[in-house]
């Protein structure tokens, strides 16, 4: 009785510190991953922007992906994977406009899918 208690107390507090750490992981790497693309929406605005720019955040996207498969759903990585190199595309091609609505769907994507993993009333349900 005593050790069933004890592995279940355990087995518990297993499962709220890995929740803790996916929790704290999935943030950072999108809160660095937001940070690089408001860089990039900078350069945009300004039409200073260069492929080898979004290039660089595409490259920081698949260093971040290849742990975050881990922990999200694969269609919200192929959709980061999509808006970026249709970016890319845009940038090269110098449509400002257009570009910038790409890099601003990403700047959302980037706040919202670490807020489908936390605790509220809303992910319960």
């Amino acid at each position: 009785m005593v050790k069933t208690i004890i592995s279940i107390i355990l087995v518990g507090t297993m499962l709220f510190a890995g929740a803790i750490y996916e929790h704290t992981f999935v943030n950072k790497q999108f809160d660095d991953f937001h940070q690089v693309l408001t860089t990039l929406y900078d350069k945009i605005d300004n039409q200073s922007a260069v492929r080898d720019d979004v290039l660089a955040v595409q490259k920081s996207w698949l260093e971040k992906k290849k742990s975050l498969h881990v922990f999200i759903p694969h269609n919200d990585i192929k959709e980061v994977d999509l808006w970026l190199s249709e970016a890319v595309t845009l940038v090269r091609d110098k449509e400002w406009k257009d570009a910038i609505s790409k890099i601003e769907v990403l700047l959302e994507l980037a706040e919202q899918i670490p807020k489908t993993f936390n605790l509220s009333f809303e992910n319960i349900l």
